[in-house]
């Protein structure tokens, strides 16, 4: 055996990326005042570049040529993409080490005239984008059916070259590689997509190195790179994935990571094709055997009301509709635009909902010289497929966005706000009265209804949930709620457990409504 306090040989692929994460792990070892080299080995998936990874037979296509070298000893340690390693590992080898994670998001590059804000994922209709993984097809035509799908191999800079030759209006690549080949990446639009959105592959962005399992002068070594916050995540999520039964052609996601509380969150996404909406939710549980078991859940029979009018394509109503879950969507206010003429003098506009812009959209030809803020994502969206740029957007709690809005704004300046009658009022609160203009523009009134025999509420406004007290009470219901105010109306009203979303959208809404089934 090798004395690896004077030598110790990395087999690696011959990628630009994987010789970068080779490397890196070669600095991290002779910093350690180890005498390292790199072997290159030839993977499967290397030589095969024609097909797509769901057409390629078999596993391991990235790894089994380097675990084989590891088992003959022709190499000591091996680096690899963790998200490509199998979850069970060959006899006699074992993971001796995961050094800290690099962003686990996915990435989509946009060609400039394939960049369209308003829409979903901000690409053009029925734009062609680029990518050979399932979990990555599978997502995007649940948010755009009509986008056009076409396969995409080869390493990262000659994806991104097919992308600048127009072969491809947009392309899905995994944001880790990137930030760790520090590629120009001027010419495109970059969308990073948010890993509770677009969910990732487990352990994406992480490295997993490899080696022998009786190795244990090497494996003392090693277990210096190793970082316990990701290794304890990546493995959550590769031990699901172990659960399930899939692999790299199965449409499966997860990420995992530990909250600010000690508590662990978990997205997770799978579908059984590509062409299918995925069964997605979203969990508190550190118990990894009742993640694998929600996979085995009935939805017949399950009833669901939302204080919403869904329109065509909404993504909550396809999740849920097509694994056989009745929804109902229908609000219980309705709203009365008060007309406007012309806007106050502003330097800003500030909008709550989508009913504040619609209540103010017949003056959106002067909206070029004011500075627009959204409360949230899901309102920002709603201002841009209007045309409109947005120069804030909210997160998080109504404090938080108010707390950053004020201290976005200049001292003289002054912020239109157009209001509901009822409305709560957190932000503009924060504003001193020099610097807001408050106008209502529009009234709320109720449109009352009796909603009977549901299994779940969902509730997107405090101005709805005390419409629905009006002829309804609380009964056996699961309650959800969009945000913290909406939880603080149905709290106040009376409701017992509400159970809150991560965000107040209606991707998270129907996460949520799976967490608890």
């Amino acid at each position: 055996m090798s004395n690896y306090k004077s030598h110790i040989i990395i087999g690696s692929r011959g990628s630009k990326l994987a010789l970068w994460q080779a490397n890196y792990v070669k600095k991290e070892l002779e910093n350690l005042g180890v005498n390292v080299e790199i072997k290159i080995i030839k993977t499967k998936g290397d030589k095969i570049q024609h097909l797509s990874f769901d057409k390629i037979e078999g596993k391991g296509f990235f790894t089994k040529e380097i675990e084989k070298a590891l088992i003959d000893d022709e190499i000591d340690l091996a680096v690899h993409s963790l998200k490509d390693l199998e979850t069970n590992q060959p006899e006699g080898l074992c993971l001796g080490a995961v050094p800290k994670r690099e962003n686990p998001s996915d990435c989509l590059l946009i060609n400039k005239d394939a960049f369209d804000e308003s829409k979903e994922l901000n690409i053009k209709k029925n734009a062609i984008v680029g990518t050979s993984s399932a979990r990555r097809k599978n997502q995007l035509l649940l948010f755009r059916e009509d986008l056009k799908i076409k396969d995409l191999r080869g390493n990262v800079p000659t994806r991104v070259n097919k992308l600048s030759n127009g072969e491809y209006d947009g392309i899905l690549l995994a944001k880790a590689g990137l930030n760790r080949l520090d590629l120009d990446l001027s010419s495109f639009f970059v969308v990073d997509l948010l890993p509770q959105h677009f969910i990732p592959a487990p352990a994406q962005g992480a490295l997993g190195l490899q080696i022998r399992d009786n190795d244990h002068s090497l494996k003392k070594i090693i277990s210096k790179l190793n970082d316990p916050n990701t290794n304890e995540n990546v493995n959550f999520e590769r031990n699901i994935l172990n659960g399930i039964g899939g692999g790299c052609h199965s449409p499966f996601g997860a990420y995992s990571k530990l909250n600010q509380n000690g508590e662990r969150n978990t997205w997770v996404t799978f579908a059984n094709k590509v062409e299918e909406t995925p069964y997605r939710f979203a969990t508190n549980s550190n118990d990894v055997s009742s993640i694998i078991a929600k996979f085995k859940t009935s939805f017949k029979n399950k009833n669901i009301w939302i204080s919403r009018s869904l329109k065509e394509g909404s993504v909550f109503k396809k999740i849920l509709s097509d694994l056989g879950i009745e929804v109902v969507g229908k609000s219980l206010i309705d709203k009365k635009i008060i007309k406007q003429d012309s806007l106050p003098n502003c330097d800003w506009i500030f909008i709550n909902s989508a009913f504040a812009l619609d209540s103010i959209i017949n003056l959106k030809l002067y909206f070029k010289t004011k500075k627009i803020a959204a409360f949230g994502k899901a309102t920002a969206k709603h201002i841009q497929k209007n045309g409109i740029k947005v120069d804030f957007v909210g997160e998080g709690t109504p404090e938080n966005v108010a707390k950053s809005f004020a201290n976005s704004i200049l001292s003289d300046d002054v912020v239109f706000f157009p209001s509901s009658d009822v409305s709560l009022g957190s932000v503009q609160e924060k504003i001193s009265d020099v610097n807001k203009i408050v106008k209502i523009t529009y009234k709320t009134t109720f449109n009352t209804a009796s909603i009977d025999n549901q299994d779940f509420l969902v509730f997107t406004s405090p101005s709805n949930v005390a419409a629905f007290l009006v002829f309804n009470k609380f009964q056996n219901e699961k309650i959800i709620s969009i945000g913290s105010s909406t939880t603080n109306a149905l709290k106040n009203a009376g409701a017992g457990f509400v159970y809150q979303a991560y965000e107040s959208s209606e991707l998270s809404l129907a996460d949520s409504v799976l967490s608890l089934i």
